[in-house]
């Protein structure tokens, strides 16, 4: 019975989909090197990375929701998924980027296990909505953490992703991956090694939320700590259901929050233009490196 995340659903994922709307076996959408990552992440030769569908959050303004909520991929065995980091390191990623790992982690420490042909550095890029239980599961597999922190009260957490705990969950997760990796090892080229990043989503309306997370952060880790502030929220999916979010950020609030950011000390880490909001950043799901 599944509790490996947050959700604690208690369904058999062998016969029977979990909140996370898929089984056991990971679903993979898409396999390539993604170079519109953090500059540490991506390098010059892009990030291995691979796109798993379902999720175990529900946002409302999912830019990934072909993936995340219909569910669109294909099931592949654990040699496959080993197959797919080999391919993407011998074309020359500079990690294995492992984009919304959570509802799979099973499967997945079980394709790192003992595959000693991977020799480049695994990311862990998720929602935040991680259990304890299942980081520790992936604790000595996984070399870099890129968890997300999105929402600081538990209104705005129900509202728009379902998940009233968010904050509360998110913080602790963040804080056992800190605990399992530390600050950022970049080697000589600026490429991350080891380390955790976190990022935050601003969105239209909530500055004031992110301010309260960013001293969340200040206050609960070191001010060297690595942030990566994104401003590319764009109006996806349901969100034209949510009147407040239908819209990009003002220039106003992305200010509001840079601002406080630098007023805070936290100087570590990457801060995207407002410009950033492009349909363009977005992948095209195609089973890109997973088709046989």
């Amino acid at each position: 019975m599944c509790g490996i995340c947050p959700r604690g659903c208690r369904v058999n994922r062998d016969s029977v989909a979990g909140f996370c709307g898929v089984g056991n076996l990971p679903v993979v959408a898409k396999a390539f090197l993604h170079k519109w990552e953090e500059p540490c992440i991506s390098g010059t030769n892009g990030s291995g990375t691979v796109f798993f569908s379902g999720c175990n959050l529900k946002c409302v303004y999912c830019q990934n929701y072909q993936i995340s909520q219909e569910n669109f991929g294909r099931e592949v065995s654990i040699g496959k998924l080993r197959d797919i980091y080999i391919f993407l390191q011998a074309k020359g990623a500079h990690n294995i980027n492992l984009v919304n790992p959570t509802h799979f982690v099973s499967s997945i420490r079980d394709s790192l296990i003992g595959l000693d042909e991977l020799e480049i550095p695994v990311v862990y890029n998720s929602n935040g909505y991680d259990s304890i239980e299942g980081l520790e599961y992936m604790k000595g597999v996984v070399d870099v953490y890129l968890p997300d922190l999105k929402y600081f009260s538990p209104e705005t957490a129900a509202r728009y992703s379902g998940a009233s705990d968010y904050f509360d969950i998110a913080t602790r997760a963040i804080l056992e991956m800190y605990a399992q990796v530390g600050p950022p090892l970049l080697d000589s080229n600026g490429v991350i090694r080891r380390g955790l990043i976190i990022r935050h989503l601003i969105l239209p309306g909530q500055y004031k939320e992110s301010i309260k997370i960013l001293d969340w952060i200040r206050a609960n880790l070191p001010n060297d700590i690595y942030i990566s502030l994104m401003s590319q929220y764009t109006p996806y999916y349901k969100a034209r259901c949510h009147k407040e979010i239908d819209r990009r950020i003002t220039t106003m609030e992305y200010r509001k929050v840079v601002d406080h950011l630098y007023k805070l000390g936290l100087e570590n880490g990457y801060v995207q233009e407002r410009e950033s909001a492009k349909e363009e950043y977005i992948p095209d799901f195609n089973l890109e490196g997973v088709k046989e």
